[in-house]
């Protein structure tokens, strides 16, 4: 029986979508942009990468042939490689919003068909009620922030302020989320858990995807820095995905990273934590040592994200790329006869684009397993023939949603 992994690079875009202009994204390009900036040497960086953006792993998959068919263009000065491996294709989104939790759901083959709540721009943020309720029932003196914002720079202008008065952060973003900021040692990691927790319970009305504590550490503005113990409080898919299914039929989903919060621990067999991409590649290793006949590895691996997408750090992203791109050799090294490798994304966050927030883009589909034949499955209508194409893959029954290109 077949094993299959699932990585999901966070934001990996190759634009194109063709609802862009619907959320202001119309030539968003997280791949192409960083490729352009490369290749022009502003994404240079002294001790950290040169020259033109170099991912011959992921190009041999089919990547920059994608990333081509997703949004007519090339990715500038990157080698087109003569022979590819693998299948190779596209996916266009259908769930309205360009969030983690919508991209993930949907790769799993459950898109999300209704509208997310969010949080005004202008003024505050989060309704007098809302914050009232939350003081009331957390017992806190207030809190700070209650705006959109970039969550380290939010840290950076508050985090002194918060130690001082025992007043936690909270700020949004375009997303629908509810983010929680708060000194691990002065306020408590597990108070701020338990705050989340009141807050997730105290949002569910107004439908917000997610409730996130960011606890950091430092005694300054110039020292303050997140920690790995983040923790999303999601709320759960609105009906069975893949995963679910996988479980049910017997299988083991070993969730590596964030995926376990992303899905409300839902359809989740095992939980494995890590923090930085260096450290999820480590930590999926292991788990694909782990990994039995039928079971699914499915790893989120968020510093493209998280540390570069949304600070929009060009050289960072792509010294991030080079990284991961060059460690998928050791990851060949764990394959079996029979295994099956899938990378894709769950949205864009073009570091070129305006504004820190994710862009609604095309994501790419490389999926490779030894003696599987190199073909072109073109633009796929939905992420969800993903999670079909693993379901058929791993021998369980097809979803609601979706089509498998296997």
């Amino acid at each position: 029986m077949a094993r299959a992994f699932l990585f999901v690079l966070d934001s990996f875009g190759i634009g194109g979508a063709r609802d862009a202009e619907r959320y202001d994204d119309l030539g968003a390009n997280t791949l192409g942009h960083i490729a352009e900036f490369c290749a022009a040497g502003a994404a240079d960086r002294e001790g950290l990468r040169q020259g033109p953006l170099r991912l011959p792993n992921m190009s041999a998959l089919g990547l920059l042939h994608v990333a081509h068919q997703a949004s007519g263009e090339w990715p500038l000065a990157m080698p087109v490689p003569d022979q590819l491996f693998g299948i190779h294709g596209a996916a266009s989104e259908v769930s309205l919003g360009k969030d983690t939790p919508s991209g993930h759901w949907e790769i799993a083959g459950t898109p999300v068909s209704f509208d997310w709540g969010y949080f005004p721009k202008e003024g505050d943020a989060f309704p007098a009620d809302l914050v009232e309720a939350i003081c009331r029932e957390a017992e806190l003196p207030g809190i700070l922030g209650n705006c959109h914002a970039s969550g380290t720079d939010i840290i950076a202008r508050l985090g002194e302020e918060h130690v001082r008065s025992g007043k936690p952060i909270c700020y949004t973003s375009t997303d629908s989320v509810f983010q929680i900021a708060a000194h691990e040692q002065h306020f408590g990691l597990d108070r701020l858990m338990t705050l989340c927790q009141t807050v997730r319970r105290l949002v569910d009305p107004l439908n917000i995807g997610r409730v996130i504590a960011r606890p950091f550490v430092g005694e300054s503005a110039e020292s303050f820095e997140r920690t790995g113990h983040r923790r999303d409080f999601s709320v759960p898919p609105p009906e069975p995905t893949l995963l679910d299914r996988l479980v049910e039929a017997g299988r083991k989903v070993h969730a590596v990273g964030k995926i376990g919060d992303i899905f409300a621990h839902r359809g989740v067999s095992r939980v494995i934590k890590a923090n930085g991409n260096e450290a999820l590649m480590d930590a999926t290793l292991t788990a694909m040592d782990d990994a039995e006949d039928g079971d699914l590895v499915f790893t989120n691996f968020v510093d493209f994200d998280m540390l570069y997408g949304h600070r929009r750090d060009v050289a960072g992203y792509a010294a991030a790329l080079e990284a991961f791109d060059r460690r998928l050799s050791e990851v060949h090294g764990k394959m079996k006869p029979g295994d099956l490798l899938l990378l894709t994304a769950d949205h864009g966050c073009d570091p070129t684009w305006r504004g820190t927030d994710h862009t609604r883009e095309r994501v790419p589909i490389l999926a490779y397993g030894r003696g599987l034949p190199a073909r072109n499955i073109g633009i796929r209508d939905s992420f969800a023939d993903i999670g079909e194409s693993l379901a058929a893959y791993l021998g369980i029954a097809p979803g609601t949603h979706g089509r498998s290109f296997l």
